[in-house]
């Protein structure tokens, strides 16, 4: 894909609104004397996911549950990347975990050995998507596959007639992609979204090929080694732990941008959005369930998609205090606060998202006027 031009934002404009909500945040970890970062209540949770993660692979390489068992175990390993993901390995990269970059490189390499790679998450996910959110052909959360039409202003094919139907089988998928495709393929490209003849340091070609072999060793080889099972026994355990954890965090990560009432500006001639940065977050995000305590702790700040994509560098355990106090400023300034009450409003506000961009017939102009 040939490099398009970088996108900037006005942000001469609406500082009222930024600084007054940062100023609010911060005043807030002051008054309670808390830190911005991991507390007890996250490192306890950190524990819990790895266990469930590197507990029940130890269970199962131990040899001595029947393959039912182990098959089970297979769907909980799923579980456990998905929230490993969503709270350890998320915060983790994005300098959030802690404020001893040492520890967050550590916890960031929990990203590594689920067979994913933190240093092209930090350039496709902490860089390109969280400064060009919902814009076209830069923010590559955009570009799941070919047959999905996730922004408005993409080609449109025929195939996205179904994409509603078909979307769910590729976030199954996204897992299985990224262990043996996707992070190879970004290392390749010339262009990653607006940044042009993007070098790799060395080291990290060498981290992505000792990671990779290592996930693939504990994953695929050691499994044949140890146990007493065929090579279609393991094909069916791996797929079970990568359907579960894709279509966990395929579905979990589309709610917080592609659904009604999410904004997908284009840039003007001199290819400006002509707003803030903060404003440009704040409408084309979503948050969703918020008041529902157990998705909250799993998916640590992934419900709270605002106030993370504002405030990226504090750890997801404060986002549902703080959230209020976001929420109470756009008010005060008029900014939309886009949210779903509950997990499935959002996942139904998605599908119907779905349905409408994979129709020909569907303008979105014409629908934001």
């Amino acid at each position: 894909m040939s490099a398009v031009e970088k996108v900037t934002f006005n942000n001469s404009t609406s500082r009222e609104f930024s600084n007054t909500v940062k100023q609010r945040v911060d005043q807030y970890f002051e008054e309670h004397d808390l830190s911005k970062h991991a507390n007890l209540q996250m490192v306890l949770k950190t524990i819990v996911l790895l266990t469930l993660y590197f507990g029940s692979y130890a269970l199962i390489i131990s040899g001595q549950l029947s393959l039912a068992v182990m098959w089970f175990l297979t769907f909980v390993m799923g579980v456990g990347m998905a929230g490993i993901g969503f709270s350890v390995s998320h915060d983790a990269l994005h300098g959030a975990y802690s404020s001893n970059k040492y520890v967050n490189r550590a916890l960031g390499y929990t990203f590594d050995l689920m067979g994913a790679n933190g240093y092209i998450w930090k350039i496709t996910h902490n860089i390109i998507h969280h400064t060009y959110t919902n814009i076209h052909e830069h923010d590559e959360d955009l570009e799941v596959a070919g047959f999905i039409r996730l922004s408005p202003h993409a080609e449109w094919k025929p195939i996205h007639r179904v994409q509603h139907i078909l979307a769910f089988l590729a976030y199954s998928l996204a897992t299985f992609f990224w262990v043996f495709v996707k992070d190879y393929k970004h290392f390749l490209k010339t262009n990653i979204g607006p940044y042009k003849n993007k070098s790799h340091p060395v080291g990290e070609w060498i981290i992505l090929f000792v990671t990779k072999g290592i996930y693939y060793s504990y994953m695929l080889v050691l499994p044949m080694l140890l146990l007493d099972i065929t090579w279609v026994h393991l094909l069916i355990g791996f797929s079970t732990l990568h359907l579960t954890a894709g279509l966990i965090l395929g579905i979990i990560f589309q709610l917080a941008h592609v659904v009604e009432g999410t904004d997908h500006p284009v840039p003007d001639e001199e290819n400006m959005i002509d707003e803030h940065w903060m404003i440009h977050e704040m409408v084309t995000t979503n948050n969703f369930a918020r008041d529902n305590k157990a998705l909250c702790w799993f998916v640590g700040g992934l419900n709270f998609q605002i106030e993370h994509h504002l405030f990226p560098g504090i750890c997801s355990v404060h986002y549902p205090a703080i959230s209020h106090i976001v929420e109470k400023t756009a008010n005060e300034f008029g900014i939309p606060y886009n949210q779903h009450d509950t997990f499935l409003e959002a996942v139904a506000s998605h599908y119907r998202t779905l349905k409408k961009f994979g129709d020909p017939g569907f303008t979105y102009s014409e629908a934001h006027m």
